[in-house]
């Protein structure tokens, strides 16, 4: 015990330190002081921490003994607490996880039977890897998409927007067959020979929407466009893409030739993916630097080998989810962080993390000032989530988003409006009428409206 005394007081003053220094550094540096009131009660109770750990130096040491008695007590039934916490956890999630996999394995069913009752074949069950090492056999030129969200952060000297290039792109399966698509020169969903138009009418910007999921050509968006306006159009989109990336991905190839800029917005999750793209340098860096650009236009066989890398990889790490028994989930740095405790305890106080309105604003400035410098007409297209006409839906944001859209005086097209409103039955532009992307005939109904209000 005498030992302990004489530790007692340095240990929680350096602990007390460390915390707030950590506290600091996710405050102020790695979210750039943006959620600072996140950290408010944080740094309050280190603050309080480390005063006493200073008055612990000059009590008598009876109290010292006292304290420190109170001190273990505090942290053992703090870490007690939290191992009740994960195993109840854990038992809670494998409950959800069961009822999860029964309600899907039940879609998967349903979506089964009304496939082959429309077009008397069966639904493809393979995964989207176990058709890539099916195809892989008879056509070494087959690869599968790999989105940019998955290389934030990552150990190579680029960051990859696009696909592989000219090669069989494996993307997604809603509609009984999994779409498939040959890329064009730099690894984007569109026939090559687009890139060689004198004149680009549209060029689209989004995420898996404009990407195609998960239809084939030419049923997309932009693959409708092309066909109804007989001009050239570009695909420029990509499945999971948020604000920034599309930013990025304008700033890496628009080209002087193009007329009109559509940037697709989905309602889903464009404002959460960007909370996400925000804490990464090499993303946040196309907005703090203005000539900044990674030359992605000339450097697409590292894109290529990067990505087939890392196709590779998750092929050879790939695990049937079928078979995979559910291990108890056990994070030692979350314990050790009592996750789970300070998530209970603080939860009622700790106000949310706010969705980047400011930073999506930037954004679309940006983006209007890139395209006015190139001659370019930019329109802003907003997609509605299936939720919103499955239940009882309130989309808060949508005011938010559209005021902004109108204060940077950019035209603001919204679909939901001007295509499911119109319909007797909204939820026949889904996928068997089920949670997913649009089917053929919702993409065909946006990529009309989207025409006639953009064609002059």
């Amino acid at each position: 015990m005498n030992f302990l005394k004489k530790i007692f007081s340095p240990t929680i003053l350096i602990i007390s330190a460390v915390l707030l220094f950590y506290t600091f550094y996710q405050s102020e540096i790695y979210w750039s002081g943006k959620q600072r009131s996140y950290y408010l009660i944080y740094y309050l109770i280190l603050s309080v921490l480390t005063i006493f750990s200073i008055i612990s130096f000059f009590i008598s040491s009876k109290l010292k003994e006292y304290f420190i008695i109170l001190v273990i007590s505090i942290v053992f039934s703090l870490y007690l607490f939290e191992g009740y916490l994960i195993l109840k956890e854990n038992l809670a999630n494998s409950i959800i996880l069961k009822e999860k996999l029964n309600k899907k394995e039940k879609n998967k069913i349903l979506k089964a039977k009304l496939y082959k009752k429309k077009t008397e074949k069966e639904w493809d069950t393979r995964s989207k890897m176990q058709i890539y090492k099916d195809l892989k056999k008879k056509n070494n030129n087959i690869v599968v998409t790999v989105a940019p969200e998955n290389f934030v952060d990552n150990k190579y000297s680029i960051f990859p927007l696009s696909g592989v290039s000219n090669a069989e792109t494996i993307y997604c399966n809603e509609n009984g067959y999994y779409s498939i698509y040959r890329s064009d020169r730099f690894g984007f969903n569109n026939p090559d020979s687009e890139w060689e138009a004198k004149e680009i009418e549209y060029l689209l910007v989004g995420d898996s929407f404009v990407h195609g999921a998960c239809v084939n050509r030419p049923y997309d968006i932009t693959s409708i466009l092309r066909n109804l306006s007989n001009k050239s159009s570009l695909n420029l989109g990509y499945a999971s893409n948020g604000p920034l990336i599309e930013y990025a991905t304008l700033k890496e190839y628009l080209g002087k030739n193009v007329k009109k800029v559509l940037w697709i917005y989905f309602e889903g999750n464009d404002l959460g993916n960007l909370l996400f793209e925000l804490n990464y340098k090499q993303l946040t860096d196309y907005i703090n630097i203005s000539n900044h650009t990674q030359n992605l236009n000339h450097k697409q066989k590292d894109i290529n080998k990067i990505l087939i890398d890392t196709i590779k990889t998750q092929a050879k790490e790939q695990i049937d989810k079928s078979k995979k028994k559910q291990n108890f989930n056990f994070e030692i740095t979350n314990f050790m962080k009592i996750y789970n405790t300070r998530n209970l305890l603080l939860s009622n106080n700790l106000p949310k993390i706010p969705l980047p309105f400011a930073d999506f604003k930037k954004i679309l400035r940006k983006t209007k000032d890139l395209t006015n410098k190139n001659n370019s007409k930019l329109y802003f297209i907003y997609l509605p989530e299936y939720q919103r006409y499955n239940s009882n839906y309130n989309n808060n944001n949508y005011d938010l988003v559209k005021n902004i859209v109108s204060d940077i005086n950019i035209p603001f097209i919204d679909i939901h409006k001007e295509v499911f409103e119109k319909e007797k039955n909204p939820l026949s532009l889904f996928p068997f009428e089920l949670n997913g992307h649009y089917n053929e005939y919702g993409y065909n109904k946006i990529a009309k409206t989207i025409f006639q209000l953009t064609k002059n």
